[in-house]
């Protein structure tokens, strides 16, 4: 068995590059194409999962050989990094070897440090009669807003997300942030909304397109979350080869073009809108909606079946 082992080990610093094959998982796994004693040979190269111990963590953010800020916006920071054991080639570009992708919430908040905590996770039905009673519990984590424009109707602000390097574009997350301040979210949006839909819809994709021209119409899908992090009514636009993780999971993503569809289909008059259907989504259980209102109606539906 130990000889098995040593021999597999072996293999590997044997591997002679020829090509990249492919990159995904945000760039967290890579795939190469190249040979091992003439033999050809795959190498799929995957990040480990971060060390859990005291030491490690707390020495991480003292071994950085490289900083290199991304941008900021208020409390909210995020880099590129050269973590303490890589080493690059002095000929390549800066970030070309960078292999952390950092944020910073500084100064941070309580519901930040609930929000971003390990904590159970549950999946709710919220009625309309729910969101008329609770469903604005969150309105206070407004972000700033870009002042009126000439024609609020149509203005808009193109960001990267949080989450973008801003560098891979198979991974491309932006966020649209529209001008106008009657629409707060998803629930907001009437059938008298659905032109001004289709006409966002337009401009995000031609915007995108134009900044990053190697990306074409058909490799954008545009959605909305609910509930939203931010009341402030803004739509995300990822390259379709983004590989789904939370964000995009069903329980909190929702099609651009499915809430239009809707709209366009939904009885009534241009006031008939989002807020008269159940939205089901996930809920973490430290968040304030599921404290303050779902567990307490679990609790109240669980009381009377006894």
């Amino acid at each position: 068995m130990a000889d098995v082992k040593a021999n597999a080990e072996a293999l590997v610093p044997k591997f002679k590059f020829e090509r990249q094959l492919n990159q995904d998982q945000a760039g967290r796994r890579t795939t190469l194409l190249g040979s091992i004693d003439s033999q050809p040979a795959l190498l799929i190269l995957e990040r480990a999962p971060f060390p859990t111990s005291t030491d490690y963590l707390s020495s991480a953010p003292l071994t950085l050989r490289t900083l290199k800020n991304l941008g900021a916006n208020d409390i909210y920071h995020w880099y590129m990094a050269t973590s303490g054991g890589a080493s690059p080639n002095s000929d390549s570009e800066e970030d070309d070897f960078s292999d952390l992708k950092i944020n910073l919430i500084y100064p941070c908040t309580p519901k930040h440090i609930a929000k971003y905590s390990k904590q159970a996770v549950r999946y709710v039905s919220e009625t309309p009669e729910i969101y008329r009673d609770h469903g604005r519990k969150e309105v206070e984590d407004v972000i700033y807003r870009t002042p009126f424009g000439e024609d609020p109707e149509e203005g808009f602000l193109l960001l990267p997300d949080l989450n973008w390097d801003r560098k891979t574009l198979d991974a491309l997350h932006l966020l649209g942030l529209v001008e106008r301040r009657d629409i707060w979210s998803l629930r907001d949006l009437k059938k008298k909304h659905v032109p001004f839909l289709r006409h966002m819809k337009r401009k995000f994709i031609e915007a995108t397109t134009k900044v990053y021209p190697d990306i074409e119409a058909d490799q954008l899908k545009l959605y909305v979350h609910y509930q939203p992090t931010y009341y402030h009514f803004h739509i995300h636009i990822v390259h379709v080869q983004l590989e789904a993780g939370a964000t995009q999971a069903v329980g909190k993503a929702v099609g651009l073009d499915s809430i239009i569809e809707t709209l366009e289909v939904m009885g009534g008059d241009g006031e008939a809108g989002m807020n008269r259907l159940t939205m089901c989504y996930t809920l973490g259980e430290e968040s304030d909606l599921w404290k303050e209102v779902f567990g307490p109606l679990k609790k109240e539906e669980k009381e009377q079946q006894q």
